[in-house]
């Protein structure tokens, strides 16, 4: 079960969280909707390459990515987006393509979009595509230690 690995370190932190299940879904934009919770509370976890590791970047649902500007914020030579035949040996517990933002459970740097930070609870894949964890944004950073950086934009309607 992915879940369990991710609630037994949470369990193990004290952290208090709630588990939300919904119908299947496989963008975080449709968790957004299926879920009725704004795309602004959904993170959504990307991984990428910077150069040649394999990092997450971590940004709401409603924004995208802007590599440029992660590459100039991060001071790297080379950034781009790792293909799924690139990391999915790395999430042996997790769907393909529902990772949590918690690249220390897999010896991966983490870099949250500073757009991410701005409300207090953070919700995210649990390594399925039809379960969701929220937990105080707070929680995340003390567990996680993220970079926080500017690297997203709204995307448009």
């Amino acid at each position: 079960m992915p879940l369990k690995k991710l609630t037994d370190f949470l369990d193990r932190n004290n952290i208090e969280y709630i588990t939300i299940r919904h119908s299947l879904a496989y963008n975080a934009q449709r968790i957004a909707a299926t879920t009725h919770i704004p795309g602004k509370e959904i993170a959504k976890t990307v991984i990428v390459k910077i150069d040649g590791r394999l990092a997450m970047a971590v940004l709401p649902a409603s924004y995208m990515i802007n590599l440029r500007l992660l590459r100039e914020t991060t001071g790297a030579r080379l950034i781009g987006l790792a293909s799924e035949m690139e990391f999915k040996n790395r999430f042996p517990d997790c769907e393909l393509g529902a990772m949590p933002p918690f690249g220390n459970l897999y010896d991966m740097e983490v870099y949250v979009a500073e757009s991410l930070i701005e409300d207090e609870e953070i919700c995210f894949n649990a390594g399925t595509h039809v379960e969701l964890i929220r937990m105080a944004y707070a929680d995340f950073e003390r567990l996680v230690e993220p970079v926080v950086l500017r690297f997203s934009k709204a995307l448009t309607a």
